[in-house]
């Protein structure tokens, strides 16, 4: 795969427009809690990658694309919870986007990528 002024090409005619938010290789375990009928189920993964905007990662449990959940990993120092969308999900990986991050948490999310 290459990367082309914002574009990346794949090994076919189509193209994808560039991720929003840099990304960087970011290997943690994870823990999700979803709402399901019959109270909060928890689940366990790893992170695969990070960004400003969310990661990536392989979970113990399907996920489905739309489901809102909250994800705890270890960030240098501290601790992080976020409430994530599914974006994308299979059995190899899932795609989750962060929502409502304040400010700071964003921050430190950036300062990991630079530093990856």
């Amino acid at each position: 795969m290459q990367v082309r002024s914002g574009v990346i090409a794949g090994s076919g005619s189509t193209e994808r427009r560039a991720r929003r938010y840099p990304r960087a290789i970011f290997s943690v375990p994870i823990g999700i809690r979803m709402l399901m009928p019959g109270g909060v189920h928890t689940t366990h993964g790893i992170s695969l990658d990070i960004s400003e905007g969310g990661l990536g990662a392989l979970v113990q449990n399907d996920l489905k694309t739309g489901d809102v959940i909250e994800v705890d990993l270890q960030l240098p120092g501290q601790e992080l919870t976020a409430v994530a969308i599914v974006r994308h999900s299979s059995r190899v990986r899932s795609g989750l986007e962060f929502v409502g991050l304040r400010p700071e948490e964003r921050c430190r999310l950036a300062a990991i990528v630079a530093s990856g």
